[in-house]
């Protein structure tokens, strides 16, 4: 699917139509928004823009001379947008062709901030006179979704930090949530950071122009606090996964105490008993109906013994 939104007559005209690219000015584009393409597609956009984009297999590389580069014609930029799913993020890839006054941005995935940028720029035409304010304005709506998604975060690391507090029955499972909370802490962290070496990339480009310039330290500002809410974020799980397992280890410790105490309260009964249970004879054991009640009652002496023992010792 192919996207082209150019001006004319003061309005921000739209088309979803390669063939279009014949009768639209080079001049009057502004975004061109390549979602799934075609063969087609792709190459009618490469013929009118002049230069060669990205497959997916190249744009998902991660070394930093493929995330972003340059060309005589075009600035090229490569990063990865975030999507919720039940459970954990799911990482797509976004490809940024700049070319004079032109982006254009080719993904795999919809995406909110794509949507977003879609309903402005008809809405408001004059407000993006150039694909470069186009490519500001989605990392300004995608930074501020990630910010939402480090505050939501933050929030279900505050659940779980009570959950601790008032302590509920911490298990297995509590622990695997734990974690997986900081594997998408993680991500979401590698994501910002991603998007960071991007914008500093075009900072030190020569063909982005210099008025936008300002902007971007905003929103690299913008993501150096974000980067400060999750390691901060990630250091209150680590915090609490310790609490977690400290917890863990103190039941256990006192299932094991209880096992134990038992076993040595049960030791001078279970020796009296081996000792007059020996095919031996004892004497007065045996000739007398109460020899049994005497056993008994020995057993019986030592245990509390022993019990008194440990509790005078607040041994439990």
């Amino acid at each position: 699917m192919i996207e082209i939104f150019y001006k004319k007559d003061g309005q921000m005209m739209v088309s979803q139509s390669e063939t279009d690219f014949a009768t639209i000015p080079y001049t009057d584009v502004v975004w061109i928004d390549l979602f799934v393409p075609s063969g087609e597609e792709k190459r009618a956009v490469e013929q009118f823009l002049g230069t060669v984009i990205q497959n997916r297999a190249q744009a998902e590389e991660i070394e930093i001379s493929s995330r972003f580069y340059e060309t005589e014609k075009a600035i090229f930029a490569n990063t990865s947008f975030l999507t919720p799913g039940p459970d954990e993020y799911n990482e797509e890839t976004v490809s940024f062709i700049l070319t004079d006054n032109i982006l254009t941005t080719l993904r795999e995935c919809p995406l909110r901030s794509f949507t977003d940028l879609q309903r402005r720029i008809l809405a408001f035409p004059k407000m993006y006179e150039s694909g470069h304010v186009a490519f500001l304005s989605i990392l300004e709506q995608r930074i501020d979704l990630d910010a939402d998604m480090v505050e939501l975060v933050s929030k279900e690391i505050n659940q779980y930090n009570r959950k601790v507090s008032v302590g509920e029955d911490i298990s297995e499972e509590f622990l695997i949530d734990i974690n997986l909370l900081q594997e998408n802490t993680m991500l979401i962290r590698e994501n910002i950071i991603d998007k960071q070496r991007v914008i500093s990339s075009i900072l030190k480009s020569p063909k982005y122009p210099k008025e936008y310039h300002s902007r971007l330290n905003v929103l690299l500002k913008d993501i150096s606090s974000l980067i400060n809410h999750t390691d901060f974020g990630f250091e209150r799980l680590e915090y609490l996964q310790n609490t977690v397992l400290g917890i863990i280890n103190l039941d256990q410790n006192k299932i094991m105490k209880v096992f134990t105490l038992v076993s040595l309260m049960l030791m001078p009964p279970t020796l009296i008993a081996s000792f007059f249970g020996m095919n031996v004879s004892f004497g007065w054991v045996g000739t007398s109906a109460w020899s049994w009640l005497i056993v008994l009652l020995l057993m019986g002496i030592s245990t509390v013994a022993i019990f008194m023992v440990f509790k005078r010792r607040k041994m439990f």
